[in-house]
């Protein structure tokens, strides 16, 4: 019998809106395991969730069954309304709209693993706007500066 074998190592990266630093160290790693169960849920594999108060990154093992698009949708709007429904900020909370998603390799893995873990070690050197471009280029991604994240100055 026939089967599809992969293994598709992306991490995919995204903003609150408008940049906000509203990710509380007090609910983050609440919301961290939240967002590892809409990701086994989906029935994909997540390898590390971390971030900041203003954005987050995901290591997770993709099926190509699954469109990166509709996971990160899914993962948007299913821990929006969980952060909204326990009411942990004033207002609405949401995430900006767009992302970014890079591809590794198995031999990769580790690598990324630990920087996502020490996201806070890293931002003691480089802001988030530094990060992110950084990724589009060394990944030769071409951008439209006018097009990312609403960055806050």
């Amino acid at each position: 019998m026939a089967g599809t074998y992969s293994q598709i190592y992306l991490q995919v990266v995204f903003a609150v809106k408008g940049r906000e630093n509203l990710i509380s160290p007090k609910w983050r790693d609440e919301l961290y395991k939240y967002i590892a169960g809409i990701i086994k849920n989906k029935e994909q594999k997540p390898i590390i969730v971390n971030g900041m108060r203003d954005h987050i990154h995901l290591f997770i093992g993709l099926r190509p069954s699954m469109a990166i698009s509709d996971l990160v949708r899914d993962i948007k709007n299913n821990s929006s309304n969980f952060i909204n429904e326990k009411r942990w900020v004033k207002g609405r909370f949401s995430w900006q709209e767009g992302y970014g998603v890079f591809s590794y390799s198995h031999s990769q893995i580790e690598t990324v693993y630990n920087y996502i873990l020490n996201q806070e070690e890293h931002h003691r050197k480089k802001t988030f706007r530094e990060e992110y471009i950084d990724f589009l280029e060394r990944f030769e991604i071409e951008y439209n500066k006018k097009y990312l994240f609403d960055w806050l100055d």
